[in-house]
Order: structure tokens, then sequence, then C-alpha cells
């Protein structure tokens, strides 16, 4: 037996190693230990996958909701601003229209109170001097020189005066350029002081 041993011994581990059904069992188990190592592993992929689709699903469709709703808040927010800008823009032309009117306004109000100016400077020379003349007329009178006053330069500004510009009833004139053109003397004397 040793001998069959001895013999075959050698033969049927070099046969068992040889033997081509035997090398294709260890490569099928092999085959086998490997794929279920791979299922295990594609089953806990699938597992995680299944997972985020079904909690991302609801994630992705809020936050599209969101996406929308900024999009609509957005959209309004421009439409809004678009109009303010409209607005904006058509209230500065009007104001710079406005201002330009005011500008012309002012240039037009200064050139009549220049043209104002003028005449009240020249209405206020010709009242100081007739306001001058009318003080010496009466100081002459109340002197009782009635005669030499309507001989003066201030007689003749006093007639002028109270011909052209005076504001006097009818008869008050009258009276008064009848007594200036008075050259020759009437002989009018006041008999107080006053006029």
């Amino acid at each position: 037996l040793a001998l069959v041993l001895g013999v075959f011994g050698p033969f049927s581990a070099d046969a068992a190693a040889a033997n081509p059904i035997r090398k294709v069992v260890t490569l099928l188990q092999k085959m086998q230990t490997q794929v279920t190592d791979e299922g295990k592993r594609e089953q806990k992929l699938y597992d995680e996958f299944m997972c985020y689709c079904h909690s991302s699903g609801d994630t992705l469709a809020q936050g599209i909701e969101a996406a929308k709703e900024k999009i609509e808040t957005g959209t309004a927010a421009i439409k809004e601003s678009v109009e303010l800008k409209a607005q904006l823009e058509g209230d500065l032309k009007a104001h710079k229209a406005s201002r330009d009117e005011g500008k012309e306004t002012m240039a037009k109000a200064k050139a009549l109170r220049e043209k104002e100016a003028e005449a009240h400077a020249s209405f206020k020379a010709e009242s100081e001097t007739n306001i001058a003349a009318i003080k010496k007329a009466v100081a002459a009178l109340e002197k009782g020189a009635g005669q030499s006053f309507l001989q003066t330069p201030s007689a003749g500004l006093l007639r002028s005066y109270a011909m052209e510009k005076a504001d006097l009833p009818d008869a008050s004139r009258e009276d008064l350029l009848s007594f200036l053109s008075d050259a020759g003397g009437s002989g009018y004397a006041p008999q107080s002081g006053e006029i």
C-alpha cells in the first residue's frame, strides 16, 4: 500500500493539480466569492442611491418650487424697478423743465425790478426836487416875500409841477397857477404867518 501510495501519491497530488475539472471548480468557487462580494457592494451602493433618490427627489422638488418663487419675486422686483426708473426719469425731465422755466422767470423778474428801480430813482429825484421847491415857496410865503419868490427858479419848478403832475383839484390848481403867474403883483400878502 505504501508502495501504491508512494507510486500513486505523487501522481494523485500532481493529478489533482493538473486535473482540469478541479481547476475549473476552484476557479468557479473563486468567481462565486468575488461575485458575491461584488453583489454585496453593489447592493450597498444601490441602497444608498435609492435612499438618495427618494430623499433628494423631495429636496429637488422643494428646491424647484423655491426657485420658481424666487424667479417670480425677482421678475416682479425688476418690473417694479423699471417702472420706478421710468417714473423718476419723467420726474427728472419735468423738474429740469421747471428749473429752466424758473430761471427764465427769474431773469424776467430781475429785468423788471431793474426797470422799476430806474423809474423809481427818476421819480424820487423829481419828487425831491419838487418837495424842495415847495419848501422854498412856503418859506418865502411865510416871510412875506411873495414877489421875490415868484422870480426864482423854484417858482418855475413849482409852476411846472402844479401844471403837469400834482394831484390837486382843479380849483386849487387854478388858484396856485394864478398866484404863481402873478408877476405884476396883485398886492396879496398873507395876513397871518400861515399858509
